[in-house]
């Protein structure tokens, strides 16, 4: 899987990320063809800048009289809602979507620019209090915001990336000035766009998210991360409009593709570690316990199982075990806590081994089992056949459930010995 990996230790903002696009392989043109299927009168200014040492790729938006502005004041009154450029900076959310449905990108960069745009334009109706089709305001009706969000989109689906990761995300301090006067830092829309996400301020007095880079990433990240294990590929970096003092002003970008852990005799097993939720339950019914399991698995749990246990007073009832990612924990315990009638969740973290698995087809006389195969040291441990592939094919052909797993595991076997 070819990952991205998005290290902002100095913020994020649009121009950034097209900045790092850039300089991790995307063609320029692509970025370019993309501005004028807009057809807003903008181009790109494209330049190779040094930000505290380190050499970056600095993207520009201009549009109208900004050609015959320095970059620097360019960059900073866009991101502050300071725009030299033409009348129509305050667009709503529905000319917006216009202007990107009759642009002539693809589909899915079109979805995705939506939907950043979507998250931004909640960000801001929330802060205001008002209604999302209402809304009309710098930050999303710029021409330099359609061009970052859509370029981002376009851009990021051109490098073929599977899955983008961001480190925490440094979002500087003190104040900025904006079009609703002096606000602190991170701003309302930033702050209210990385709900979840990790943050941190390194002291640098000035923003380093800006609400367009809060919502690239809260839209294009399905995970923060340390650097993931990975084969590196390219890397990039994006450089902000400031030269900042003792740290460089830039976004890095590193596309690699997954590192898969293979077992054998040198490695041993491999380990990972999970998280443990116990709950013990004495007056649930027991139709509820079937539904709250189906829902802990439906839900991203590794295992769910139950256990009958004598409580106090002699109480029969069931000791209910919820095996989950850590990431994926505290989401899990809100369930069981709405779900059960628990007053109280245990938590624990464990090491496990696990043995390497994979699937593979085998073919019976009614149709396609897979079978589960694990390994050990280079050499089959276990096999089995999927009981979800047996059942099927059991009630579509009326024969005995038995037979179909019989049958499976001879042909598996029989595959082996070929």
């Amino acid at each position: 899987m070819r990952i991205g990996y998005l290290d902002c230790f100095s913020g994020i903002s649009g121009d950034m990320f097209l900045g790092a696009l850039l300089d991790a392989g995307l063609p320029a043109g692509v970025l370019e063809e993309t501005v004028a299927a807009l057809n807003l009168g903008a181009r790109l200014q494209i330049s190779r800048v040094t930000r505290s040492g380190i050499s970056a790729t600095k993207v520009d938006v201009c549009v109208g009289d900004e050609k015959d502005l320095p970059s620097e004041q360019v960059s900073h009154a866009r991101e502050h809602g300071h725009h030299h450029h033409h009348r129509h900076s305050h667009r709503g959310l529905k000319e917006i979507r216009e202007i990107i449905r009759y642009a002539k990108v693809t589909p899915t960069a079109q979805e995705r620019a939506l939907a950043i745009f979507q998250a931004l334009g909640e960000a801001e109706a929330k802060i205001h209090n008002t209604d999302l089709e209402k809304i009309h305001f710098h930050e999303v009706g710029a021409v330099d915001a359609i061009v970052d969000i859509v370029g981002a989109a376009v851009g990021s689906l051109a490098l073929g990336v599977d899955e983008w990761v961001c480190s925490p995300l440094n979002v500087g301090g003190g104040t900025v000035e904006c079009t609703h006067g002096k606000l602190p830092v991170p701003s309302p829309a930033t702050i209210e766009l990385l709900h979840g996400a990790p943050v941190y301020s390194s002291g640098v007095d000035t923003e380093l998210v800006t609400p367009t880079g809060a919502a690239i990433v809260k839209t294009l990240c399905a995970r923060f991360a340390q650097f993931p294990a990975m084969k590196i590929a390219a890397t990039g970096y994006g450089a902000g409009s400031r030269d900042l003092s003792g740290q460089p002003n830039v976004v890095r970008l590193t596309i690699g593709k997954t590192v898969e852990t293979q077992p054998d005799a040198s490695q041993g097993i491999p380990e990972d570690t999970i998280t443990v939720l116990e709950a013990n339950l004495d007056d649930l019914n027991p139709q509820v316990f079937g539904y709250v399991m189906e829902r802990l698995l439906a839900e991203g749990a590794l295992d769910v199982f139950g256990t009958p246990v004598q409580m106090k007073k002699s109480r029969p009832g069931m000791l209910l075990t919820v095996l989950a990612r850590p990431e994926n924990a505290s989401r899990l315990a809100k369930l069981v806590f709405g779900e059960t009638t628990t007053l109280g969740i245990r938590m624990r973290q464990e090491h496990r081994q696990t043995l390497a698995r994979r699937s593979v087809a085998v073919q019976t006389p009614w149709g396609k089992v897979r079978m589960k195969v694990a390994n050990l040291d280079g050499s089959i441990a276990n096999y089995a056949p999927e009981y979800d592939d047996c059942r099927r094919i059991a009630d579509q052909h009326k024969i005995p459930l038995k037979q179909v797993m019989q049958e499976a595991t001879r042909q598996y076997l029989a595959t082996c010995n070929e």
